[in-house]
């Protein structure tokens, strides 16, 4: 289920950047939109049980959208796709922080005795 939402996000990300004109362009990119801060916040509370985790990162993701379109409002720069642009890249940093937050598992028994 969760590659079957990968894939439409993907093919609303080639939507949205190659500028194809689809009445699925809007749906697809709401997912992309929805999807990708959703998924990397998801990732950065492992710690939460399941339902809160989705509870939390469902709405983290709204935000994240909310804020992303207020800002670019704000700065008069808005475009879907700087827009797309820019909330995937809030979505990596906030991927790419979760993975350098993790603490590294020691090494097994196994791995020191050989």
């Amino acid at each position: 289920m969760s590659g079957a939402a990968v894939a439409v996000a993907a093919v609303g990300a080639v939507f949205v950047f190659s500028g194809l004109e689809s009445p699925l362009r809007g749906p697809c990119a709401l997912l992309l939109l929805l999807g990708a801060p959703a998924g990397a916040l998801a990732l950065a509370l492992r710690e939460l049980e399941p339902l809160g985790r989705a509870v939390a990162a469902a709405a983290g993701a709204l935000a994240v959208d909310l804020l992303v379109a207020q800002a670019m409002l704000a700065l008069h720069i808005w475009s879907v796709r700087g827009g797309c642009a820019a909330v995937l890249a809030v979505s990596l940093l906030i991927l790419v922080t979760a993975r350098a937050r993790r603490p590294r598992r020691p090494h097994s028994a196994r791995s020191r005795t050989r």
